[in-house]
């Protein structure tokens, strides 16, 4: 086995399936794959066994002169939008431009599927992290501001990591211990039990275990 630990792809969108029970299961799709290796890293020349994938085909003129030599490399005539590496037990069982699929992949019960989180632009402490609001009679000057924020004399600052007003999602965000319910190889085609970060056509890493 080459022990391929990981693949990218996106998320197509959410539906339900049932299991042989009967029971209604919801499931997000994800198009993992294909994937071609840009890249072989050996534990030799790099301290670490790991190959470098590339999932989206981008013209070749739309590359900067290092990614055309790296693409020339590997013996094509295109590139890629999205290059990441993952773990494999035996990075020579591949060869570079080499397309991987899902039937390369070391694939097991459960994954950790990582994407970018929906952007919900600014936001206030109240919906970004549940904080109680103020009164709301007229008197009140305090409805949904934070209030106190430091301390005066000592230490004369606001402590790092107060949580504050400020942008909310758009961050790489990671669902653990997904299961995986269906996956059709020849569609290039893998169902994870619940929902994944991002919107539809995100780009996503699943890895196993």
């Amino acid at each position: 086995m080459s022990g391929l630990k990981g693949i990218m792809g996106r998320k197509l969108g959410m539906t339900q399936t049932f299991s042989s029970m009967g029971q209604a299961i919801v499931v997000t799709v994800l198009e993992a794959g294909p994937c071609t290796v840009l890249q072989k890293k050996t534990r030799q020349t790099d301290g670490y066994d790991a190959l470098q994938l590339g999932f989206m085909k981008k013209s070749f003129g739309r590359l900067n002169k290092p990614e055309q030599g790296q693409v020339k490399k590997a013996g094509l005539e295109h590139g890629f939008y999205y290059i990441s590496e993952f773990k494999v037990d035996n990075p020579d069982a591949f060869e570079l431009g080499q397309i991987v699929t899902l039937q390369d992949l070391e694939l097991q019960q459960i994954v950790d599927v990582t994407g970018v989180s929906k952007g919900r632009g600014f936001a206030g402490t109240v919906k970004k992290y549940g904080f109680s609001r103020g009164p709301m009679a007229h008197g009140s000057k305090h409805h949904r501001e934070m209030g106190s924020v430091g301390q005066s004399a000592f230490p004369s600052r606001v402590i790092k990591g107060k949580r504050m007003p400020g942008r909310m999602g758009g961050q790489g965000a990671t669902v653990k211990n997904s299961m995986v319910i269906d996956v059709r190889p020849e569609d290039n085609l893998l169902m994870v039990k619940g929902s994944v970060p991002g919107a539809i056509n995100q780009l996503v890493c699943v890895k196993c275990k």
